[in-house]
């Protein structure tokens, strides 16, 4: 099929009036880190990421006239493979051109083609970021499928409580990402609003989300919602786990499965849990794995039942460090590709830029924009979810 772009069939004079093109809000992009650069990468090529363990704490001293020996070191290696590809394809035939050309406005018809082009490229990795950050989490507070915030904005003090208690340093590099429904919440509080307890008109004139409790509050149209797995009854072995342990073992009990994202509680312990990777049927046993720093309570040498919550909005709190956003263009070959010029382009809503290829053919150009990317939660203990 050949490529076309469609032109709506009412009046040229349309063009006069400049479309405003729509932009959802972009709020992971700008608080993770990001891996960005001009030169071109393969598909599925891998990024590693180094991660020391923490040290032997000893108890003894005893002097010698001997040097004693060092304590063993682990350094473990993680590793983010490219696999997410964005694409848009912008088609132009020499009669097409000629049409908008004639038209008042004809310039800003192409502007907005390529700022649609560039809101699909950033609405796509958004999300993708959003589901990383997701399944990525250490543990969870709220009540699934209730907007946070309806009377107070206590749950970022929680959120909080988590990052600390798992060692995340509050230095003004993390962020707080939630959907709309809990920033209308928040913008609803009367003590932020209000002038004399605020400090400030940011919020009641300008609409500001001001930093609360140590977190940059952001908005995003890419959190991500969680569709729980089917377990019921299920249990683990009788082992028992010693605090921080991550990998728990199913007994062979109950039925459905585990997720990745599923947030979980075991019997006699009210933290919720983050599950990295879970079990495609729990009758069948297998490995429930919890995200770093695991159980935050040592679990006795019995089955402990395992409750698994319910679907959720992902609103996520997260240090900038903890999240890395990996994004090249494709590696060309030696000499290049049959593309006559490439140019970059920054999209002034996120701090991403583009590489743009132009393709000549026969009586039309094409306009391409292609980029490999990756999101990689490289520390969990860093990450909680506030369940919506």
């Amino acid at each position: 099929m050949a490529n076309t772009l469609t032109l709506t069939a009412l009046s040229e004079n349309i063009f006069r009036a400049r479309d405003k093109v729509a932009r959802e809000l972009v709020g992971f992009i700008p608080a993770v880190m990001l891996n960005s650069a001009a030169d071109g990468v393969s598909l599925n090529g891998n990024v590693v990421s180094f991660r020391t363990s923490q040290p032997t704490l000893n108890t003894s001293y005893t002097p010698s006239m001997t040097i004693p020996a060092g304590d063993d070191q682990t350094i473990a290696g993680d590793t983010m493979q490219i696999g997410q590809t964005a694409n848009v394809k912008i088609p132009i035939t020499g009669e097409q051109f000629k049409q908008i050309s004639n038209t008042v406005g004809g310039q800003a018809v192409i502007d907005d083609m390529f700022a649609q082009g560039i809101r699909t490229l950033v609405n796509a990795i958004e999300s993708h970021l959003g589901t990383v950050i997701k399944n990525g989490s250490s543990r969870a507070y709220g009540t699934a499928g209730t907007a946070p915030f309806a009377s107070d904005h206590k749950p970022l003090n929680y959120l909080r409580q988590i990052l600390v208690d798992n060692g995340c340093p509050m230095d003004g590099q993390v962020s707080a990402v939630m959907n709309s429904s809990a920033g209308t919440n928040l913008r609803n509080l009367s003590n932020l609003y209000k002038v004399n307890e605020s400090g400030n008109d940011m919020l009641i004139r300008q609409g500001v989300l001001q930093d609360i409790s140590g977190f940059m509050l952001r908005e995003s149209a890419g959190t991500a919602s969680h569709t729980k797995g089917t377990a019921a009854s299920s249990t683990t072995n009788a082992a028992g786990y010693a605090k921080n342990a991550a990998a728990l073992t199913l007994a062979s009990a109950g039925t459905g499965t585990l997720l990745p994202g599923d947030c979980v509680t075991f019997a006699g312990d009210t933290n919720i849990y983050v599950a990295a990777s879970g079990s495609n049927d729990v009758s069948a046993g297998g490995i429930l794995t919890l995200n770093r720093p695991g159980l935050q309570q040592a679990m006795s040498a019995a089955t402990k039942a395992i409750t698994v919550g319910a679907s959720y909005a992902a609103n996520m709190a997260f240090h900038r460090s903890a999240v890395e956003l990996a994004m090249r263009p494709p590696s060309m070959p030696p000499g290049g590709d049959a593309a006559v010029d490439r140019m970059t382009v920054a999209d002034d809503k996120s701090p991403l830029v583009f590489e743009v290829a132009v393709y000549k053919g026969y009586g039309m150009v094409m306009f391409d924009l292609t980029v490999f990317y990756q999101a990689k939660v490289w520390k969990p203990e860093f990450v909680a979810t506030l369940l919506g």
